[in-house]
Formats: structure tokens, C-alpha cells, sequence
């Protein structure tokens, strides 16, 4: 079985990648990989250790094989962090759309005012103070999302200054066209390189035509989903999910099964990555995308949990007797059930 002790104290700040067997004569075996070196396997090290570099020392979640065995690898990290620069009218329903879709977010505002009302739309942390005292306290790394909404051009120019110095996944800032020219041209002036100044998504968004300060957030929402899911790919274990693992399931001592997408092909509704938690006693910790399809998997779970056995099940979401029973989606998608029972 999986070390998921060793899983849940994994340190974030490094790169951490988990490989699982999914179909083979070793399925559920596991490795872990950190900072693109073997940590710890179960099984034979042979397949684990002939994995190609690359697939190692990527981000996103990928299916391969190795030894005669399917092996599924992903990432293990943080939740996104997203560092908001401004607290005014557009940063509020940023802040709102950030957590729902389970982003940590920091705001940056040196009014009272504003900075309380970013508290009260649910931000993580709130520091108020001058932005370029606000910014030495955040070192960025290659999962931070900056978003400068600022109330005017000098602290745009204040913040991504220092923001440029930073390691990021993205920087956006708001801003016309002739202004955001004029400050790029300032950046290459002190020195930046123009390749990095180019990386900039200004002005923010996707171009939506989006008018009110909620659907200002909405184009900058997608264009940030689209980086994400484009470079890193699906957050499968999330917080919601370590929190169980580390807390109720130590008191419970439950079994519980780990379910992930490998695969999907047509509409189906979540990445490839995505988890749910499954508990023998039939309590759900996430989602695969819901509707009768999960109700299935859930069962399936269930059922393997009781036999000690983890496989792989494909759900065809297609066809008239997957409509008739609510799979509404229309996709295809594979899912392996990992079972485990702390000892």
C-alpha cells in the first residue's frame, strides 16, 4: 500500500511526483520522487528507475509505460497561491471566484478600508500596508499567481517591479493598452529582460468584452485556468483531501480508496488527475464530476476496499443506456481505485 503517512508529510516547497502502478503484475505499487530523484518504491525498483527524466521533472500527470507495467505518474503540491495586488472593486469578486476554485489568495492593500473588505470576501491573508513593503514579505514560487488590480499606475509599476524579480506561474495586470506599453518599456529600462516583460498577461483576461467589475474577474478567472491547466495541470491532492488523511482518518482508522482519473476522452466533466476519497463507510471527500457515474465508482470502491485489492474500471458515459441512467456528459474516462487500510 501506498506510505500515505509519508504522502501527507511530503515537503511542498520541493518538487514532489508519485508513481503508481495501474496495470501490470505490480498494480498499486508505488514511488515517490522528489525533486526529480528516487526517494522511496515498493516493488521492483527496475521499472520504477528506467522512467524517463522528463516525465519525472514534469508537472502535469501523465500515463506511460515501464518494465511491462502501466505506471500513472502526478504531482503533489500546494494548492495555487494567488497574490492579489489592489483591493478595490474588481479584486473582490476575484478574491470570491479564487477560493471557489480552491486557490489560496493573498491580498496586498494599504487602505484600511479595502483591505477589510478583502478580508470579509474571504481572502487567506491580508496585508495591509505599503505594496512594496507588502511584496518583500511573499517570495513567489513556480505556483504563484500574481494579479495587480491596483487604483493607479505608479503602484502598478511599484509592484511589478518587485513581482518580476520573483518566481511565478503567471503575472497579470490591468490596464489599457497605451499603459501597459509605457510600463513595459519602464521594465526593459531597468533592466529587465524583454522575454520576461513579453510573459506578462496585460492587459489581464481573456478578451471576453466583459464590462462590470465581476465579469472583469470572470476574464481574468479563465485566462488564470487556462496558464494553470496548460502548464501544471490538475491539483489532485487537494486540501480538503490531506486534511482527512491526516486527521479523521488516523482517529477513524477507516479503509478508504483513492479514486483518480487516468484518462478521458469526449466531454467528461474533470481533468485527468482529479481525486475523490473514498471511506468504507461510504462517505465521498471530492469529486470526479458527480451525477450516476460517480455513484458507480463509489460502489466499485466499496467493493474493493472489502477484497484488499486496488484496479482500474473505465466509465463509458456515452450511448443511450448511459443517458437513460443520468451520465449526461458524454465522455469516457478511466479511473483507478487505490485502497488503503492504515495499519
Amino acid at each position: 500500500m501506498l506510505f500515505l503517512n509519508e504522502l501527507t508529510e511530503l515537503d511542498m516547497k520541493k518538487r514532489n511526483r508519485i508513481a503508481t502502478v495501474i496495470e501490470g503484475s505490480h498494480v498499486g505499487k508505488k514511488a515517490i520522487y522528489i525533486d526529480g530523484g528516487l526517494y522511496d518504491s515498493q516493488g521492483d525498483v527496475e521499472f520504477f528507475t528506467s522512467i524517463p527524466d522528463e516525465a519525472i521533472l514534469s508537472e502535469k500527470a501523465t500515463v506511460l509505460e515501464s518494465g511491462g507495467e502501466r505506471i500513472f505518474l502526478e504531482s503533489v503540491k500546494p494548492n495555487p497561491h494567488m497574490v492579489i495586488c489592489g483591493g478595490g472593486h474588481i479584486s473582490i469578486p476575484v478574491i470570491k471566484m479564487a477560493k471557489m476554485l480552491d486557490f489560496k489568495v493573498t491580498v496586498l492593500e494599504d487602505r484600511p478600508m479595502f483591505a477589510d473588505n478583502a478580508r470579509k470576501a474571504g481572502a487567506d491573508q491580508v496585508i495591509c500596508n505599503a505594496f512594496e513593503k507588502g511584496l518583500a514579505a511573499i517570495a513567489g514560487d513556480q505556483n504563484t499567481y500574481f494579479v495587480i488590480v491596483t487604483r493607479g499606475h505608479r503602484y502598478d509599476v511599484e509592484c511589478l517591479e518587485s513581482i518580476l524579480k520573483k518566481p511565478h506561474a503567471y503575472i497579470g495586470m490591468i490596464g489599457s493598452k497605451k499603459r501597459v506599453h509605457s510600463v513595459k518599456e519602464l521594465m526593459e529600462e531597468k533592466g529587465f529582460e524583454r522575454e520576461l516583460i513579453d510573459s506578462i498577461y496585460s492587459p489581464i483576461g481573456l478578451r471576453i468584452g466583459a464590462e462590470t467589475p465581476a465579469e472583469i474577474a470572470v476574464s481574468i478567472m479563465a485566462e488564470i485556468v487556462q496558464v494553470k491547466n496548460k502548464e501544471k495541470g490538475t491539483v489532485g491532492f487537494t486540501t480538503e483531501l490531506f486534511q482527512y488523511l491526516k486527521t479523521d482518518w488516523k482517529q477513524t482508522k477507516f479503509p478508504v480508496a483513492i479514486v483518480t482519473i487516468i484518462s478521458r476522452k469526449g466531454s467528461a466533466p474533470r481533468g485527468i488527475g482529479t481525486k475523490m476519497l473514498v471511506v468504507r463507510t461510504g462517505q465521498m471527500i471530492g469529486t470526479i464530476g458527480g451525477g450516476c457515474a460517480e455513484s458507480a465508482i463509489q460502489q466499485q470502491a466499496i467493493q474493493c476496499m472489502e477484497k484488499g485489492q486496488s484496479k482500474l474500471v473505465c466509465v463509458d458515459m456515452t450511448g443511450r443506456e448511459a443517458e437513460d441512467d443520468g451520465m449526461v456528459c458524454g465522455g469516457i474516462i478511466e479511473v483507478f481505485i487505490d485502497c488503503h487500510q492504515l495499519f
